[in-house]
């Protein structure tokens, strides 16, 4: 799905269809409808968020509101996929929450040195999860104020 201008979309960065299809669910068993965009390696996320490659045609400031970010990726990593957001002027503000399986200390203390706004561990069980994702979506996307996307400080 792609959203319009005024939906507040969220880029799931996910390589696992189990793992995406179950963050799909959630998302929908909490209720939180907006359009999410699904990009299945490091190299898509950053086409879609910078309007290259495929989505050359889309407005790069038409930003989402909320990217969750899966570490272990094909072609770059989420670790860079982040250094590259950060560095960019364009997406430095943009919310980023890892959200990945990983609990090595190595990978949460580099997600916060890389600029990461949150690192939630997916929890194994469905209905953890999807609590998991129903709270993330209730923070991020209601009550945590933010600026709108494309909007720089």
């Amino acid at each position: 799905m792609v959203g319009t201008e005024n939906e507040k979309v969220i880029l799931l960065v996910e390589d696992n269809p189990m793992d995406e299809e179950l963050t799909l669910r959630a998302l929908k068993r909490s209720k939180i409808l907006n359009p999410v965009v699904v990009a299945r390696d490091g190299v898509a996320a950053l086409d879609y968020l910078f309007a290259r490659g495929l989505h050359a045609g889309r407005s790069n400031a038409d930003l989402p509101q909320l990217v969750l970010l899966d570490l272990k990726l094909p072609k770059l990593d989420g670790l860079e996929v982040l250094k590259e957001v950060r560095h960019n002027e364009l997406t430095k503000l943009l919310p980023v929450v890892i959200l990945t399986s990983s609990i090595e200390e190595d990978d949460v203390a580099r997600g916060y040195s890389l600029g990461a706004n949150s690192y939630v561990r997916k929890p194994v069980d469905f209905e953890h999860f999807s609590e998991a994702v129903r709270q993330l979506g209730l923070y991020w996307l209601v009550l945590n104020y933010s600026l709108p996307p494309g909007r720089r400080a």
